[in-house]
Formats: structure tokens, sequence, C-alpha cells
């Protein structure tokens, strides 16, 4: 069966949280290594590899529209939304495989179409391709690594306050990790995915972490899911969103040549993992955004490495 899904409002006959091609009446630039984040009603795909525009979707009319590119390149980032702004930190820049990160936290602002430059990021905490999420009004950043895809993956969880510029250091994680996105559910911080990335040795895919690093945010204390709640399928470069109260992994790479399509997504109940449906397309290198309880995902890139680009949107309604 063929589903034509429009994105104004239409009555789908399908299964249950399912995948779907969205139809949008123009296209954005392809991209991978970018960003996604969701403000207003608009999926926003930032970055990427090279100078490239911020394209935003608009979920309801599905117009791609063109707003300014960053004042720099930025990749391997996972983008955040605050109070109608999208804030970049942790982002790389340059050439592979000696990367570098930019030193100061950038934010769009939608309702302005401007880019500014916010707080730098302390240089003994520099590190990009980790994970970075909201929660009560400050911005988390954990993991990642200081230089490129050669060496120096990290353990560290930052707590950056927009209110007041400051950052606080937290309790390291479990275990060190890059290229990879978190997400909270139930108050506490999910890591799931990611590698080691060690270019010095020639292995940049190879060492995947597969076990799961919890943060509570009540306790302030770290723990590691027992091993039988590994993530079922190791990768990095993946997604992360939580989306009706389960954590969700989604696409990444891995040697194979493909990029990864699976969708995994862990009860934090039972933590115990669910294998949905998989993506239409495989993507590694972008982010995903939860919008009306459901999952956009935009761009990235088709199989390992750097290409081919994607400038496609899926969703899982």
């Amino acid at each position: 069966m063929k589903f034509i899904l429009p994105l104004l409002a239409t009555t789908i006959t399908a299964t249950a949280q399912s995948w779907h091609p969205v139809e949008t009446k123009n296209t954005c630039s392809a991209r991978h290594e970018n960003a996604a984040a969701i403000v207003g009603d608009s999926l926003y795909a930032i970055g990427g590899r090279g100078m490239r525009p911020v394209d935003a979707l608009n979920l309801k009319t599905g117009v791609w529209q063109v707003h300014p590119a960053p004042p720099s390149e930025m990749n391997h980032v996972q983008a955040v939304s605050y109070n109608g702004e999208v804030y970049i930190m942790g982002a790389f820049k340059g050439a592979y495989p000696h990367e570098t990160v930019l030193p100061t936290i950038l934010i769009y602002s939608p309702k302005r179409g401007a880019w500014r430059e916010g707080p730098a990021i302390p240089v003994d905490r520099l590190r990009g391709a980790g994970g970075t999420v909201v929660y009560n009004d400050k911005i988390y950043m954990v993991c990642g690594i200081t230089d490129g895809h050669y060496d120096g993956h990290v353990a560290w969880l930052d707590e950056f306050d927009p209110k007041t510029g400051t950052w606080k250091r937290l309790a390291d994680a479990p275990r060190t990790r890059d290229h990879v996105q978190v997400t909270v559910a139930d108050n506490k911080l999910y890591v799931a995915g990611g590698r080691r990335s060690t270019a010095r040795i020639g292995k940049v895919l190879e060492l995947l972490v597969p076990e799961v690093d919890v943060y509570d945010f009540k306790t302030g204390q770290w723990s590691t899911l027992p091993t039988t709640s590994n993530l079922p399928t190791p990768r990095a470069g993946n997604m992360a969103v939580t989306q009706d109260g389960k954590v969700w992994i989604i696409g990444g790479e891995t040697v194979q040549t493909l990029s990864h399509n699976e969708a995994e997504a862990l009860d934090p109940k039972t933590n115990t993992w669910v294998k949905t449906t998989r993506m239409n397309q495989g993507r590694h290198g972008t982010g995903a955004a939860v919008y009306n309880n459901q999952i956009y995902v935009v761009a990235g890139s088709a199989n390992h490495g750097g290409g081919p680009e994607l400038n496609t949107v899926e969703v899982m309604r």
C-alpha cells in the first residue's frame, strides 16, 4: 500500500508508529553532520559540513524557507530549542580528521532571522560530537571528542544556564563516547549509542559503545543499565528523542556501507527495548525532533562517512 502524506491535517490509515516520507512543496539543501530542531511550527535543518544556510520547513504548509547561514561552519552537533531560539554548542568546523571545536555558543533567533554569539565555552571543556539537551531551563552537554575524529573522547557532563551565562561541571559519565545524541525521560538523561572515534589507530567506526548510561538529575548520580538493556543495534552518529515516554535511538553508522535505518525504543519503566519499523531511508549525521507527538528526521548521509547527502524528511506517525 502506498501512503500519500501531505503535511496538512490528514486521516492516515496505517499501522501505529510507522515511518512515512513527508511530501513538501519545495526542497531544502542536502547536508549531513547537521543538526535539527523544532521552533514553533517549523523544523529547522542547521549546519552540516561546509557552509550551509538554515532551512526551515513549516510543518503546517509544507513549504521550506531559507534563513541566514550561521557565521561559521558547524557540524557534528546536537541542536536544542530554548525560549524560541536554537542553541548550538559543541560544534566542529574544519577538515577530517582534525576538526576543531567552535569556542563559543551560537544562537539563532527565527523571530529576528539573525544569529548572535553567546558565551564562550570553557577552554578546558571544549569538544564536539557530544550530546546536548535541555532540562529545567538549563542546557546539558555530555561526552564528545576533543580532536575531531582523531582522538580525545571524553565522559564530561556540563550544565549551562542560559539566563546567567554560567557553566557548571557535573560528574563524569561512566564511560567515554562521541558521535552520540541524548535525550531526557522521567527526569533522567539517557546516553545510548556512540563510539570512541580513533583515527590515530585507524579505528573510526569500529569502537562502538553498547551500554546505556543514565544520569539522574534529582540525585546527581550516574548509573549503567544492565547488559540485558544494552542498545540492541550498537551504532554511532545516531539520533535521539523522547516520544510517548520512550527513549528513541534512530539511524546511525557503523562499518556497514549503508547508514542504519533502525529505530529502537527503550521503555524507561522496564528498561526493555522494542524494535519498531525501520525508516524508509537509512541516515546518520543528522538530528530528529518531536512535533505534535510525531518524530521528524531530516537530511543526513545515506552511507557511512560523507555521503551521499540527503534532503528528505520522514515522520514517525
